[in-house]
């Protein structure tokens, strides 16, 4: 099991999942509107194509950060 501490720009919570979760099936339960905000794997932000990818598949054995940040511009 890896423990996946996961959030937003305000808050943070931990869940443990097992390795072969996939990023998108993480997000759909735990973190609403991901598709409209920036996701970042342990400070690196994912790719096209990452989300559909496990945690095992990027090496993670034991835990890691999955944040969902919204850049906002005020004018």
């Amino acid at each position: 099991m890896i423990n996946v501490t996961f959030g937003n720009n305000l808050t943070r919570a931990s869940e443990l999942v097992n390795p072969g979760t996939s990023i998108r099936s993480f997000c759909e339960e735990h973190i609403p509107n991901y598709a409209s905000a920036t996701l970042t794997l342990d400070g690196s932000a994912l790719r096209p194509g990452d989300i559909d990818k496990s945690f095992s598949d990027f090496g993670i054995t034991d835990r890691c950060y999955l944040l969902s940040v919204v850049k906002q511009d005020n004018a």
